[in-house]
């Protein structure tokens, strides 16, 4: 089989300028259809949005890298329970970190290390479909595997949660956080090999707060005024439990990408959050396995994005809606000082209701800020690149042209490492997308810019090993231009990014962040040399 550009037509479809528009349910062929819960028929906004709860250590144990240091230690740990996403739905079965989904959240200061303790007390049964046919989920592994990932995180490589360094239950395993970085929003996940979707699917993942004095000093809203918020999109079945799709293959239930018409923030379907009259910081995540999501408010207002990935943004910029693809973070300021009494819907492509702001009559005082000025954000010179790799994004497809295998740079997971940058080197990747698919990329240890993106002749490379260009470059967007771990690669572009990688040595990986994908080979390990 050759590798070509995908011919089904997929549910997100792209503008000439990259973007992601609405996302719907999926008719692959071969896939089963069996009923499932229509979230539109349920109320909305009944349920109050909850908030994370923020843990709290009790001990403290030796600093690896320090032994005259002690930093905090968390026991987490992984299991199986119920709880209710929405008012008029019965519980349904969830794993999660800390008895809930999205798990507790982890906060530390820049250069204040901690120590997690990940404990797997998950059933030995897995209750969503595995597919044994993909690498690392083959019948002789067990049903039910974890291991922990902190994205972004710049993470020494044995706690990076390499995706072969799986545990089972009864076991556990203890990783080391250095913090050794700006402050940022952070989120760790489940990133077993070949069950990865399944396992994030599940409900593993919570976020890692990282904060510092220079936002510290910024008087942003803070405390009750800053809100994490959580957004992922599922499928349910009648009787409230989580609907997995599968192929109509038996023996290879695997789907290219899930997207589901239920979307979730912070656990709940359609919940509310009362507000008062005053500016919000509010904390988004997108945790979806493969859905885009482009947020707006009801009323039409402006808001000011003021970070993303890795940080704040040298600047705040005046939005009207938030795009951004799975595992990327967007840091918002939203004022609602002008609309005391409203009800303000935040939406999904406009129109889709996600949740509701309830804001309250009372007058409040607001001493907080939004500084014209963030942090600096220095630029890294192309000039400084040590060298630039030209990395392709493809598939292989089966005789009618589905897509059976995700591929970066023609290389499955089990081939020697092809990318093995030197320590504190600076290097230019060019990410050229050959499949018909936006892909998000995501770069595990090190934090890179967006130089440009660029349309080309995808036949002319596929066929001649020609990058011959179709227009100039396009500079990346104004919320992309700060401090990335995550990027969009889009369809029949090149897209370039520069990062230095510094902090440790070791096995790292990058894959894409569709988690359909990166179960399916789209993932690929890199060695970064001493």
């Amino acid at each position: 089989m050759a590798i070509t550009r995908r011919r089904f037509i997929q549910q997100s479809s792209l503008a000439a300028a990259g973007m992601m528009a609405m996302q719907t349910a999926p008719h692959y062929p071969g896939a089963k259809v069996k009923p499932s819960l229509d979230p539109n028929s349920l109320a909305k906004f009944v349920d109050p949005l909850p908030i994370p709860r923020i843990v709290r250590s009790a001990e403290r144990r030796v600093d690896p890298m320090n032994a005259g240091n002690k930093i905090p230690f968390y026991r987490l740990e992984m299991s199986q329970f119920e709880a209710r996403v929405h008012r008029d739905m019965k519980p349904t079965r969830l794993w999660g970190i800390g008895g809930s989904s999205p798990g507790p959240t982890i906060e530390t200061r820049s250069g204040e290390g901690v120590l997690v303790e990940w404990a797997n007390h998950l059933p030995t049964t897995h209750f969503l479909p595995i597919d044994h046919s993909l690498h690392g989920a083959e019948k002789d592994k067990p049903d039910v595997r974890a291991v922990i990932h902190l994205h972004g995180g710049k993470t020494p490589p044995e706690s990076d949660g390499y995706p072969e360094d799986w545990y089972l239950p009864g076991k556990s395993a203890t990783y080391h956080y250095p913090s050794q970085q700006e402050a940022t929003l952070l989120w760790y996940h489940d990133h077993a090999m070949g069950i990865n979707r399944l396992n994030v699917f599940a409900g593993m993942f919570g976020l890692f707060v990282v904060r510092d004095a220079v936002e510290g000093a910024l008087n942003l809203p803070s405390g009750k005024y800053e809100i994490p918020l959580v957004i992922y999109d599922r499928k349910f079945d009648p009787d409230g439990q989580l609907y997995y799709p599968v192929s109509n293959y038996p023996d290879k239930p695997w789907l290219p990408e899930f997207f589901g018409d239920a979307i979730l923030v912070n656990g709940k379907l359609f919940p509310y959050l009362e507000v008062e009259p005053r500016k919000y910081r509010f904390r988004v995540l997108n945790a979806a396995n493969g859905r885009s999501f482009h947020l707006s408010l009801s009323n039409g207002d402006k808001f000011h994005q003021i970070g993303s990935d890795q940080g704040l943004f040298a600047a705040p910029t005046a939005l009207r809606q938030l795009q951004f693809i799975p595992g990327e973070r967007g840091d918002v300021v939203v004022d609602f000082s002008e609309h005391a009494g409203a009800q303000i819907e935040l939406r999904n492509d406009m129109f889709q209701p996600i949740m509701q702001f309830r804001v309250a009559k009372n007058k409040v005082t607001d001493t907080s800020s939004l500084p014209v000025a963030l942090r600096p954000v220095a630029k890294i010179a192309e000039s400084e690149a040590v060298k630039t790799r030209s990395l392709t994004l493809g598939e292989i497809d089966d005789m009618v042209q589905n897509p059976v295998i995700m591929l970066l740079n023609n290389t499955h997971w089990n081939m020697p490492v092809t990318e093995d940058p030197k320590l504190n080197s600076v290097e230019i990747w060019n990410l050229i997308n050959m499949t018909d698919d936006a892909h998000p990329i995501h770069l595990h240890l090190v934090r890179f810019q967006i130089l440009d993106r660029r349309r080309f002749d995808a036949f002319a490379y596929q066929n001649e090993g020609i990058l011959r260009y179709r227009g100039g470059p396009i500079p990346p967007e104004a919320y992309e231009a700060g401090w990335k771990d995550t990027v969009r690669a889009d369809p029949g572009m090149v897209t370039r990014i520069i990062m230095k990688f510094e902090g440790y040595a070791g096995r790292y990986v990058w894959h894409c962040h569709i988690l359909e994908h990166g179960d399916n080979e789209m993932m690929r390990p890199y060695e970064v040399k001493a």
